[in-house]
């Protein structure tokens, strides 16, 4: 059977993107798994590139027809993620190896559905995770970064268990975990090119 989900996972900051970027950047047959979201988009950020940006109203119709195919309302946040179908439907038919960075509810939809591997990436140590966040956000309030430690401290110490994969992603070490990522990947037995 051809394996083709990969969900690399981790608390804001951990560097998911930096490893599904460098993935998506060697190997051509990887792609990134675009998302819906109510957030609005940040600076730079397009639609149908970096998440489907939806309306409160807009993510509930596309639920109710079947096009979001689990999602997970962040309270902290005001904010909803989701699986887009059509997004994925469309990336599974093209046969590419697909890189999704969800939360422990996608990796379980993923995992239950797609036979997916889930990759759990982390800092060394927390502190390091609070200034990874503030240096992508400045100026953060201070209520946000509390919320997001609190989130990112559940992560790393309830939800990283359930995952098939743990890295610590170590400051200024990014090649090294990409080549673990990989390493992974070809023993889980991924057709990377």
């Amino acid at each position: 059977m051809l394996r083709q989900l990969v969900d690399i996972a981790g608390p804001s900051g951990s560097g998911k993107n930096a490893v599904i970027d460098a993935l998506v950047a060697r190997y051509a047959k990887c792609t990134r798994l675009v998302t819906a979201t109510t957030r609005t988009p940040r600076e730079g950020e397009k639609n149908g590139v970096d998440y489907y940006f939806f309306s409160e109203d807009d993510f509930s119709r596309e639920l109710d027809a079947g096009n979001i195919l689990e999602h997970r309302d962040v309270k902290e946040l005001r904010t909803r993620y989701g699986v887009y179908k059509p997004d994925l439907d469309k990336r599974l038919s093209e046969g590419s190896v697909i890189l999704a960075q969800l939360d422990i509810i996608g990796a379980r939809f993923l995992k239950k559905q797609y036979d997916a591997t889930t990759i759990f990436l982390q800092p060394e140590n927390i502190e390091v995770l609070k200034s990874r966040i503030l240096a992508r956000k400045k100026g953060m309030p201070e209520d946000e970064l509390a919320k997001r430690m609190k989130i990112a401290e559940r992560e790393m110490t309830v939800d990283a268990k359930e995952f098939d994969h743990q890295i610590v992603n170590v400051e200024g070490k990014l090649s090294e975990t990409v080549e673990e990522v990989v390493e992974i990947l070809k023993k889980e037995g991924y057709t990377l090119e």
